[in-house]
């Protein structure tokens, strides 16, 4: 992994969601340190309300993994939505593997019409200050 500057953040490129005939859904996410450097996670699941959103989190998580070329590991614990203050929130948790050491994240993002691209950003916020804090240990 080249070196990056400490203040970098990943940023999510790209999302490619589709319902499949037979129930099932499978999700696409590119995530980018720049234009040169994207990571990509793969993941299917089943079709429903839920399900949409666990695929396009677990795709985000393995793209995350590629990122920090595995010395993280992510383990997406669930994801739901919440209704609040007249906004529906779609909010992931995860467990991170860095040494030996486990840590629970939580983040959450405003769904605005697109529920796997919402759970591709809770996830994002979840882990945002716990890569953005390991980024120095994991170049």
């Amino acid at each position: 992994m080249p070196p990056r500057d400490a203040n970098t953040r990943i940023k999510f490129e790209d999302l490619d969601f589709e319902s499949l005939p037979n129930g099932r859904c499978r999700s696409k996410v590119t995530l980018a340190w720049d234009e040169s450097n994207r990571f990509v996670g793969t993941a299917e699941g089943v079709s429903s309300e839920i399900g949409m959103l666990r695929c396009a989190a677990e795709a985000t998580a393995l793209a995350l993994e590629e990122a920090v070329a595995g010395r993280v590991h992510l383990e997406l614990l669930g994801v739901t939505t919440i209704k609040a203050f007249d906004t529906v929130v779609v909010v992931a948790s995860l467990e991170s593997h860095f040494s030996d050491h486990a840590q629970r994240v939580v983040g959450s993002s405003v769904i605005e019409g697109n529920p796997p691209g919402a759970a591709v950003r809770a996830v994002l916020s979840a882990t945002n200050r716990l890569l953005g804090n390991n980024l120095v240990f994991l170049r």
